[in-house]
């Protein structure tokens, strides 16, 4: 098997969770192809049509909206996870954000037309989309709660719990900009809780 989807193999076993289904799984990782992505090139850019559905093998993906002419990071997409503009992706509509490489990333893409296949053929990858979006919908309404009953230090301190790697990994104004916390801000933060 190809050293990048090795990975992705077991993220889809942990995320699909039925041994009954993992006969389906070869047929997800073969619709699956590589793509390398420098740093601070685009996934997708603003306005144009998301091409891929992809499993991020190494790196990280800003996921981004300019907001008054000021970049706003609404997610970061780490190593061993997926994402895409799904809507725009879906609906081969233009993206409302914009998806960028913020170190260099290996990634496995899928494309629509082999998307929507496996989704109606591959009782694997369908019950893998489905725990994958639930498990989406519930980290979306955990981050909207946080974001308005925790104060600025709370967040950061379970952010600092739960994704220690983000803190050594992506630069502080990104982190900041997610958490909802200005960069000066969160400066004062960090020299407060070690």
């Amino acid at each position: 098997m190809n050293a990048f989807k090795i990975n992705f193999n077991e993220y889809l076993k942990s995320i699909i969770n039925n041994d009954k289904l993992e006969m389906f799984i070869p047929e997800i990782l073969d619709s699956f192809e590589i793509l390398k992505l420098n740093k601070n090139k685009y996934f997708v850019s603003k306005g144009e049509v998301c091409s891929y559905f992809c499993f991020v093998e190494s790196g990280i993906l800003q996921h981004s909206i300019d907001v008054l002419s000021e970049e706003k990071t609404t997610y970061l997409a780490l190593k061993n996870s997926c994402t895409s503009a799904l809507k725009s992706f879906l609906q081969k509509s233009p993206s409302r954000k914009s998806i960028k490489a913020l170190s260099d990333c290996n990634l496995l893409v899928i494309k629509v037309d082999a998307f929507h296949h496996l989704i109606k053929n591959n009782k694997a990858f369908h019950q893998f989309y489905y725990n994958l979006i639930e498990n989406q919908i519930f980290l979306i309404d955990d981050y909207r709660i946080d974001l308005l009953t925790l104060t600025p230090e709370d967040r950061y301190k379970k952010l600092l719990s739960n994704e220690p790697k983000l803190l050594q990994e992506v630069p502080l104004h990104y982190l900041a900009s997610f958490l909802g916390i200005s960069t000066r801000h969160m400066s004062r933060i960090r020299k407060n809780i070690k």
